[in-house]
């Protein structure tokens, strides 16, 4: 780490940065089983099987509102293919809620082998980080004290951004891993919902909005691909411009594709759904 506040300021923002990017490859790669060590997994598998009764009882109580309005009368239920329907779509039903965990996990582990093919494909890993060009440093260094008084501030904004936007980035990451918990600990009660025909449009939205969270990890490493490459290739800056302006050129369009990356994660979730399931 260099003498120099300036320097130190702006490499300290971007060893944050990397080391944040570096830990949202391994959260993108890892499974809810394993995450946090499994501690968390395991008490939303408890809660998911105490729920299992209520979405049973509720099962029940769909698929009778189903039949109560798709059959007019008593007459109706006789008829082989509408009992052999109605048959079926409680079986169905039925192993949804309670085969409902494995479906779950089915649909995040084609998420995730989407996500393994195009980082296998883009050769990129956490390893790439973005650092403080030559040029920058050179130019920092060679600025006297008073010259350097605005730099401080152009630093201090930039790093403070930069500072910031890992940090939002992060919580992104987690906060689809939350959302994923939370899926997995109530699906009993909204799958249940597929054994009336009624309410079957709840157990489908449940389930393209579970597949858009599972899917979310795929924008999000496509996203980290795009800023990885802008990375390598840093804002080109004049070396006979002054030395803040050219920190301000590179600060400035560093933060720029940032801000570009956050917002394309922040809003994953809403691309995903326009992009699979029509918005």
């Amino acid at each position: 780490m260099s003498n120099n506040w300036v320097i130190s300021n702006l490499e300290n923002a971007l060893d944050t940065w990397n080391r944040y990017l570096a830990e949202i490859w391994d959260l993108l790669l890892q499974n809810p089983q394993d995450f946090r060590g499994g501690g968390i997994w395991a008490v939303i598998v408890n809660i998911h099987d105490a729920l299992m009764a209520v979405g049973l009882g509720l099962l029940v109580l769909f698929f009778a509102m189903g039949l109560a309005k798709t059959c007019s009368n008593f007459a109706d239920v006789k008829r082989p293919e509408v009992a052999l329907k109605m048959f079926i779509r409680f079986v169905l039903a039925k192993l949804a809620v309670t085969r409902g965990l494995e479906l779950l996990l089915m649909v995040f582990n084609i998420a995730q082998g989407m996500v393994g093919t195009v980082i296998q494909r883009a050769g990129i890993s956490g390893s790439d980080n973005a650092v403080l060009p030559d040029e920058i440093i050179s130019a920092i260094n060679n600025t006297n004290f008073l010259n350097s008084i605005p730099l401080w501030a152009v630093t201090l904004i930039g790093g403070l951004f930069i500072t910031v936007l890992s940090f939002v980035m992060i919580l992104t990451v987690y906060g689809r891993f939350f959302k994923i918990f939370l899926y997995t600990a109530i699906a009993p009660i909204p799958l249940s919902a597929f054994a009336g025909e009624s309410t079957q449009s709840i157990g489908t939205s449940f389930m393209k909005s579970y597949a858009a969270v599972c899917l979310e990890g795929l924008i999000i490493v496509l996203g980290v691909i795009i800023f990885t490459l802008f990375a390598s290739a840093p804002p080109a800056v004049d070396a006979s411009d002054p030395a803040v302006t050219q920190v301000w050129t590179y600060v400035g369009g560093l933060v720029f594709n940032m801000l570009i990356l956050v917002g394309a994660v922040k809003m994953a979730d809403k691309v995903v759904k326009e992009m699979f399931f029509g918005g």
